[in-house]
């Protein structure tokens, strides 16, 4: 028998949400989801942005061994012929489903987003999805633009709506299908806001005055930043809107008033997806689906809204890694419910007050890449191997490992593993870490240092983010034969948590890092 899985996957978005204590946010639905999960509140993306970040969670691996940083190559072809997560649920008598953005459409997953490997049927893509870059956006002047800020009137849209609402549809469908047919399922289901543009129906606008948006708590560029971990947010200077505004590259700072308008679009667009959730979520509800389904929800990577003087993702920052992360699991983070009894009833965000605490919070440091081997255990498959030291050889086994244990949840709060840990292997790791990198073309903002294409990578900077600290070097290498040189260091940051939260003092020249060096390495 076993249970299905429902796993949802969000562009760009980081974790504001009510359910890790975001105030301004109106997101009743994902906050519901949270109410029976599990929450893990340091969860983190290997690479922030779209393509390496899911193929590496996809596959189990990171970016060194996927060899994919840019979006221009397909694993099977340039690295190895890795089994990927849906695969494995299909080799192991799952109907797999892909709805929306789940792999990184074009080459980085063989312009067929890894069919018929991963996936049982072709994946559904919403026809409107072709015009999300079109002139859709009416300006002051009446006329239409390809704008970054973008609230829409959907009647006046392109076949009357918008990829996600396509996309809740579809999937609403495909599990009254599932259902029918007595299958068991693993469905993805990859919603495409709030990545840019921020285009959205417009009566979301109403959720967040503008008088209530506030800038970014730290919206300058830290004096100790160095030059090569900016990233100069080009693509948000291409939309016709910031274009306009004639920015100075690449530190130039946003008029405040438009940084506020972006901030606003950017919850607006949030709680747009909220809603698709909540419909999608109450369908697994009506289908009388919510007793054997595990629900995982997260995100390919975040988005800076203005902190450091920098948007978008392509950073290491944690505004840019961290990720909202949450697995429901029937019977294990919440009670099974009565025949008939509802766990996901729809929550209007026009209407809903109040907001619901996470069932269980773990603060732990966790990674995407360990999402593979905690959704095999969770659904009682065996958990693939731990990828030995060279892995490119080596079709199934993952560089994550699964984070189950960390499930044990009692009165609402879960344990933190630190006492009677039964498992002296997983006390003796004391100190969860999580590993993200990014590459640079130069030590200096160029035009393509957001994305650099694999033959312009000259710096690769990887980060280690634990409970107390961000260490990050930045270090020479080699695109020909995907080196890295540890011993040429360009640059380097830390920041401590507990009095820099934010992430705004980079004390890696005061201090002595010996000691981070060497666990990096590690």
């Amino acid at each position: 028998d076993g249970m299905n899985i429902l796993f949802i996957i969000v562009d760009d978005l980081r974790p504001v949400l009510g359910c890790y204590g975001d105030k301004l946010v109106k997101s009743p639905n994902i906050d519901q989801l949270a109410s029976h999960s599990i929450v893990f509140s340091n969860a983190y993306a290997q690479q922030a942005v779209c393509a390496p970040s899911r193929v590496s969670f996809l596959t189990g691996r990171r970016p060194d061994t996927t060899r994919l940083y840019d979006f221009y190559s397909y694993w099977r072809v340039h690295a190895g012929n890795y089994s990927t997560m849906p695969q494995y649920f299909k080799e192991n008598g799952y109907m797999t489903l892909s709805v929306g953005k789940v792999f990184h459409p074009g080459v980085s997953s063989n312009y067929s987003d890894d069919y018929p490997y991963s996936w049982s049927i072709p994946p559904f893509h919403p026809s409107t999805e072709k015009h999300e870059n079109d002139k859709t956006c009416r300006g002051k002047d009446g006329k239409l633009y390809m704008n970054l800020v973008c609230p829409v009137d959907v009647t006046e849209m392109p076949e009357g709506t918008l990829p996600d609402i396509q996309s809740t549809e579809e999937a609403m469908r495909l599990l009254n299908v599932m259902k029918t047919n007595r299958q068991k399922f693993f469905l993805a289901v990859g919603y495409h806001k709030p990545h840019i543009p921020l285009r959205y129906p417009q009566e979301f606008l109403k959720l967040y005055p503008l008088e209530n948006i506030t800038l970014a708590p730290d919206p300058w560029v830290p004096k100790k930043l160095p030059s090569v971990a900016y990233n100069p947010w080009m693509d948000i200077r291409q939309r016709e809107d910031v274009e306009a505004l004639n920015v100075s590259f690449p530190y130039g700072p946003l008029p405040d008033d438009f940084q506020r308008q972006i901030r606003q679009s950017y919850y607006a667009a949030v709680s747009y997806v909220d809603v698709q959730i909540g419909l999608l979520l109450n369908a697994l509800d009506n289908e009388g689906l919510s007793n054997n389904t595990i629900v995982v929800f997260t995100a390919d990577h975040g988005w800076s809204l203005g902190e450091h003087g920098e948007w978008a993702k392509y950073s290491n920052f944690d505004v840019a890694t961290r990720v909202p992360l949450m697995f429901y699991v029937p019977g294990v983070t919440s009670s099974l419910v009565s025949k008939g009894a509802r766990v996901f009833p729809y929550l209007d965000p026009f209407s809903h007050i109040g907001g619901s605490a996470p069932q269980g919070q773990s603060k732990k440091v966790v990674e995407l890449v360990s999402l593979f081997p905690t959704l095999a255990e969770l659904a009682g498959l065996q958990v693939p191997p731990v990828c030995p030291e060279m892995s490119f050889g080596v079709a199934l086994c993952t560089e994550g490992t699964s984070i189950v244990h960390y499930f044990n949840v009692s009165e609402g709060q879960v344990k933190e593993g630190k006492k009677g840990c039964g498992d002296t292997d997983r006390c003796f790791n004391e100190e969860s870490v999580a590993f993200s990198q990014y590459p640079r073309p130069a030590d200096t903002p160029q035009w393509n240092s957001d994305k650099p294409k694999l033959k312009d990578i000259r710096i690769m900077g990887y980060s280690m983010r634990t409970i107390d600290y961000r260490y990050t070097v930045w270090v020479q290498f080699d695109p020909n034969n995907f080196s890295a040189n540890f011993k040429n260091i360009h640059a380097g940051e830390l920041y401590m948590m507990e009095n820099d939260p934010n992430q705004d003092f980079n004390i890696y020249n005061s201090t002595s890092h010996g000691w981070f060096f060497k666990k990096l390495l590690h």
